[in-house]
């Protein structure tokens, strides 16, 4: 089970890049039709300095990529440990659950972005997240 635990980290690493790709497929030619440019970019300028300058649809999947780097930097180690420590059926089908409910979060957030049901895929997959984190804490302790 330890080498299946690892393939819903995989598949999220990926997804992440995907909406990497996403954002700056979409983010390059708004910020050309906006008349700014990464040639024109003066000293220190970061990602945060567009929200002004671009359409709100534009950056909502630069915001869903950095949620992407907030929360499943837990998720990540989580399933190492659960890897190392033994997984099994259940905790795999929980690291798919969690990557399936983030992915679902991203397509919401980049497409549509109502905040009631974002919030929920966000409470659902947390939820998830945390009992992956107890389970990691029971198996490593033994309990």
């Amino acid at each position: 089970m330890q080498i299946q635990m690892l393939a819903p980290a995989a598949v999220l690493v990926l997804w992440s890049l995907v909406m990497l790709f996403w954002m700056a497929l979409t983010r390059f030619p708004a910020m050309k039709k906006a008349g700014s440019d990464l040639a024109n970019a003066g000293p220190g300028g970061r990602g945060q300095d567009l929200e002004t300058v671009l359409p709100g649809s534009v950056n909502w999947k630069a915001h869903n990529y950095t949620h992407l780097m907030e929360q499943p930097t837990i998720f990540y180690p989580t399933v190492v440990i659960l890897a190392l420590a033994g997984a099994g059926a259940t905790d795999v089908l929980l690291a798919w659950i969690y990557v399936a409910l983030r992915i679902v979060h991203s397509i919401w957030q980049a497409t549509v972005n109502r905040l009631p049901v974002r919030f929920v895929i966000f409470l659902i997959s947390t939820f998830v997240l945390t009992v992956m984190a107890v389970r990691a804490v029971i198996i490593t302790l033994q309990l």
